[in-house]
């Protein structure tokens, strides 16, 4: 059995790489990546997903269901880290003379090959961030290197191949993942609590974006008005600009307007100075921390601020984003990736602020640990929706060891309602919406499944 940890030689030599989980959104990019550099790519999953049609497409073999003998031929066999140990495929990997890599390894791995890989974390934000800061340098000609948790237009994907030293990566601290990367430019956009499962504290959580920090080579590029950043970056001697909407910050904005629809301008000021007025279309005021967060890391690569506020004007959001998906009725169907209370919060004010007649909230609660350990904050943060219908709880890598279920969530919000299947919400939801109303499916699972059903009736 070889687990192998980070080694800047381990592609050296092979050729036959096998995903188990390929159909993961953090594989997508890594499999778009290597497959572009010319590996053969074979992988397993167990659920049908647009991301597994994507990578049929690019002419990857993909088995459905997880077996002992998928892993044959591969010299390289990269699980990630949601991958149960009683997993039939991972067990037979372990028990092989075949190297064994966890998907953030290899990411590590990927990021240190580039001298201005700029790591992008934090709590919430990080792929809209990602994916904004990946469009400005596209439309700069600065040909980036990009790995995005959700699928950015502008690139046709989650990843792609670029030729220059720059590379765009998502940095997620679930299980201390981003701890293998290699950043030259760290960045934090804020620091809450989630995965308490793991952490078991806040303060655990900031003490891991600490060493986060610790490991960039060149600056930190930190949200100024979030205190738990602050704290997590307190002591080290990197560099650090700051960006956020306090006046304290090197990179802010001022003269907010938020436009009829999904339309936001501002002035974004460089260091006191106006520099440039940005026009978002894409909803929501936490948006317009990503996009400084996003212009921050393009002024330090060199991008000029007209360059920044063209690009960002042809930015229209990464995939479950605040997707829109069409329209059924006169009834807006959107999707969006929000699964923390913090993340809801924001999402379900924006869609308030947009003028629908009814906002409703279908929401897939993702993870036992999450829902029982936020409970009474789902509950608080999904009622600023007219309406809420849940689904059952999608436990993802966990036991409900929690006795938790979506019925004790829906308890705690006046007039919600739960339904066992995907089916059963479509038909509800189409059946009372009215003209005029937005239905925004939330969840990080496969709740946009959900939206697809609403769009077909």
């Amino acid at each position: 059995m070889r687990i192998l940890t980070a080694d800047e030689t381990i592609l050296n030599g092979k050729k036959h790489i096998h995903f188990i989980g390929i159909g993961g959104s953090g594989m997508y990019p890594l499999v778009q990546i290597l497959h572009a550099k010319g590996y053969q790519i074979t992988g397993s999953d167990n659920n049908e997903t647009d991301t597994l049609n994507a990578e049929r497409k690019m002419g990857i073999q993909i088995t459905m269901g997880q077996r002992a003998e998928n892993i044959q031929g591969a010299d390289l066999i990269v699980h990630t880290a949601a991958i149960m140990k009683d997993n039939p495929e991972l067990i037979a990997a372990l028990a092989s003379d075949i190297p064994v890599i966890e998907r953030s390894v290899l990411l590590g791995i990927v990021t240190k090959h580039y001298h201005n890989a700029v790591c992008i974390s934090g709590t919430h934000g990080k792929t809209t961030a990602c994916s904004m800061l990946t469009q400005i340098l596209l439309g700069a000609g600065k040909d980036p290197t990009a790995v995005i948790g959700g699928k950015l237009p502008a690139i046709g994907g989650n990843g792609r191949v670029g030729q220059s030293d720059i590379m765009v990566c998502e940095s997620c601290e679930f299980v201390d993942t981003f701890l293998h990367l290699a950043p030259d430019y760290a960045v934090i956009l804020n620091v809450d609590a989630d995965h308490l499962d793991y952490f078991g504290t806040l303060e655990n959580i900031i003490k891991s974006f600490h060493k986060f920090a610790a490991m960039a080579t060149k600056k930190l590029l930190v949200n100024g008005d979030d205190a738990n950043t602050l704290k997590a970056i307190e002591g080290l001697a990197q560099p650090v600009v700051t960006f956020g909407r306090g006046a304290g910050n090197e990179i802010t904005c001022k003269n907010i307007e938020v436009k009829p629809g999904i339309h936001t301008e501002f002035d974004l000021i460089v260091r006191g100075e106006t520099a440039v007025r940005i026009t978002l279309h894409v909803p929501g005021e936490h948006n317009i921390l990503n996009a400084l967060a996003a212009c921050a890391c393009a002024l330090e690569l060199g991008v000029s601020p007209q360059e920044i506020a063209e690009n960002l004007e042809q930015f229209g959001g990464a995939g479950r984003r605040f997707e829109v998906l069409g329209k059924v009725g006169e009834v807006t169907i959107a999707d969006d990736y929000a699964h923390h209370p913090a993340e809801l919060k924001v999402t379900l004010e924006a869609a308030k602020q947009m003028q629908f007649r009814k906002v409703w909230a279908v929401f897939q609660p993702f993870t036992y640990s999450r829902t029982a350990m936020l409970l009474d904050d789902f509950a608080r943060v999904l009622a600023i929706a007219d309406h809420v219908v849940l689904s059952e709880i999608m436990g993802s890598r966990e036991v409900n060891t929690y006795n938790i279920y979506s019925k004790d969530l829906a308890d705690k919000i006046e007039g919600c309602v739960w339904f066992d299947s995907f089916q059963e919400i479509a038909d509800y939801v189409m059946a009372h919406a009215q003209p005029g109303d937005l239905v925004i499916t939330l969840g990080c699972g496969d709740i946009y499944k959900c939206a697809k059903l609403m769009l077909k009736k």
